[in-house]
């Protein structure tokens, strides 16, 4: 969601030349679990391969071949998972990035069913938008594309797969304020409806839709100029256009939804009961150390404290530390066990 100076660009590119001569390639590295080890059996109490579309929240590794040099990869508290990682171990298995980037500013396909990329809006083509441009380029996909893709490579999804969609943060976070920007929201999120019924008409049996969260929350909302009101507003029209769309169409009966919106707002209020110590007001990734302050090339080393990936609810001012991912993939968990999947 920022471009990165020259300055950090040339580092980045150096340490990742060095970084991928001495490993022979990025690989498929960007969709390590950290270490982590996978659970002997689905904690979840079935076995489902997980397939992910989105943006940021959601990317398991497609930046880390480049991000990896100084210790990113995620935009989380590296090395910490994401919330889609923690719920495909929960289901028995793992989830690695569908496409990856390294030096030559390309995408390269992968063999992980991580779809989701940081930067991504539901439709609106890369090109529109310079998320991180003066270090990736404009080669995010967009929802639609990814959908696309995942089509064209396995041509279709089946009773044994969880897909999970979250998507429209960035739709939201660049279409400006009030009022000229509903159109704009409503129509990303009518489309990102329109594409979960893509994913069901096509096979897609298990199919979590996640909401935006209250992204005026956020260190980036409550520091704007409106402490967030423009930002709460817009994150309230797009999930209630898309509540209305998948509706509408007929979805939500076949879909499972997850209330992210109401969710972090109770976290938020009760963020010292859910283990926190430093709720939306701070991050985790001191933008001092921290290059371009982006949790992407955020590590230990840039943390505030030893320990901020748990006691800090933020990374940076819009994407959450490992901790909250943790506990929004309980929540997410949990949603899924009440619709009668699993346990």
């Amino acid at each position: 969601m920022r471009g990165i100076n020259d300055k950090v660009r040339a580092v980045v590119f150096a340490m990742s030349t060095v970084l991928l001569a001495s490993c022979g390639g990025g690989g498929n590295g960007g969709g390590s679990s950290s270490g982590s080890s996978t659970p002997a059996g689905p904690a979840g109490g079935v076995t489902l391969q997980v397939v992910s579309f989105g943006d940021s929240l959601s990317d398991v590794g497609t930046y880390a071949p480049l991000a990896s040099a100084v210790g990113g990869g995620r935009f989380t508290t590296n090395p910490g998972q994401v919330w889609a990682q923690d719920v495909a171990q929960y289901y028995g298995g793992t989830l690695t990035a569908a496409f990856t980037i390294d030096f030559t500013h390309k995408l390269s396909a992968q063999n992980g069913f991580g779809y989701a990329e940081g930067g991504s809006t539901v439709a609106t083509p890369a090109n529109q938008y310079d998320f991180l441009s003066d270090v990736i380029g404009n080669i995010e996909m967009p929802v639609n594309q990814q959908v696309s893709s995942y089509l064209s490579a396995h041509g279709s999804f089946n009773a044994n797969q969880l897909v999970l969609v979250w998507a429209g943060s960035n739709d939201v976070l660049r279409a400006g304020n009030l009022p000229a920007a509903a159109p704009v929201v409503q129509a990303a999120a009518t489309t990102l409806a329109q594409l979960v019924g893509q994913i069901v008409q096509n096979g897609g049996a298990h199919v979590v839709v996640i909401n935006l969260p209250n992204i005026g929350l956020s260190p980036k909302g409550i520091g704007s100029a409106d402490g967030g009101a423009n930002l709460t507003q817009l994150s309230q029209l797009f999930n209630d256009t898309l509540n209305t769309a998948l509706q509408t169409a007929g979805l939500q009966s076949k879909v499972i939804e997850v209330d992210s919106y109401t969710w972090t707002n109770q976290v938020i209020a009760n963020f010292q009961a859910n283990g926190f110590t430093v709720s939306n007001t701070g991050q985790a990734c001191d933008p001092n150390k921290t290059p371009d302050d982006t949790s992407l090339l955020c590590s230990p080393a840039t943390y505030v404290s030893a320990n901020a990936d748990q006691t800090y609810m933020f990374a940076d001012d819009l994407h959450p530390a490992t901790h909250m991912h943790a506990l929004f993939a309980q929540f997410v968990e949990q949603q899924i066990a009440r619709s009668g999947l699993g346990r």
